[in-house]
């Protein structure tokens, strides 16, 4: 069930990194490519917002170093989840952006 969610996620922020990149590229900004990377990874700001959410629910919470290697871990996680989604934004909208000049005739 991980991979079918992961399978689902990958393709939600591919579609939403090619819409934001072709109404971008209609607005004629085609400096798309650190905007595509940074949208696909917003995910990562809305997991760590969650974890942090959460925190107060754990019962290891009155402890620094708890606290710290709690965070230390899942400010980890969220950037590697980042780093991730952010290429896989990207990689969306190289394609995408390959297949529309590509079909563009120059005479």
């Amino acid at each position: 069930i991980i991979k079918l969610v992961l399978l689902i996620t990958i393709i939600s922020i591919s579609e939403m990194c090619v819409l934001l990149q072709y109404y971008q590229l209609c607005a004629e900004d085609y400096g798309w490519w650190w905007r595509s990377f940074t949208s696909g990874g917003s995910i990562a700001f809305y997991i760590f917002l969650y974890i942090y959410s959460w925190y107060p629910h754990l019962h290891a919470q009155k402890f620094s170093v708890t606290t710290f290697i709690y965070f230390g871990y899942m400010a980890l996680m969220s950037f590697g989840t980042f780093v991730l989604m952010g290429s896989v934004g990207f990689f969306a909208c190289f394609w995408f952006t390959h297949k529309i000049f590509s079909s563009v005739k120059v005479d």
